[in-house]
C-alpha cells in the first residue's frame, strides 16, 4: 500500500481535525449537563475555527474526499 506524505498544510489540516475530533468525543463521554438541561457547545468555536482555518490553507475546504483520503493515509 502506497504511504501518503503530506504537505506541512495538509498535516495541519489532519491534526487540527484529530484535535478536533478528541474535543468532541471528550464532549460526549463527559455526558455535558444533566438531561434536558443544554451542557456547554459541543466543539469550542477557537477549536472549530483552526480547523477551518487550516483546512482552507491546505486547500481541502470543501472537498471531504481528498481531505478523508490523506487523513486514512497517515492515520488510519
Amino acid at each position: 500500500m502506497p504511504t501518503t506524505v503530506l504537505t506541512d498544510r495538509e498535516r495541519t489540516a489532519v491534526q487540527a481535525y484529530l484535535r478536533l475530533l478528541h474535543t468532541v468525543r471528550a464532549v460526549h463521554d463527559d455526558g455535558a449537563g444533566p438531561a434536558g438541561v443544554p451542557g456547554p457547545p459541543p466543539v469550542p468555536p477557537a477549536v472549530l475555527a483552526e480547523a477551518e482555518q487550516a483546512l482552507a490553507e491546505a486547500g481541502l475546504s470543501g472537498n471531504e474526499e481528498a481531505f478523508f483520503h490523506l487523513l486514512r493515509g497517515w492515520y488510519p
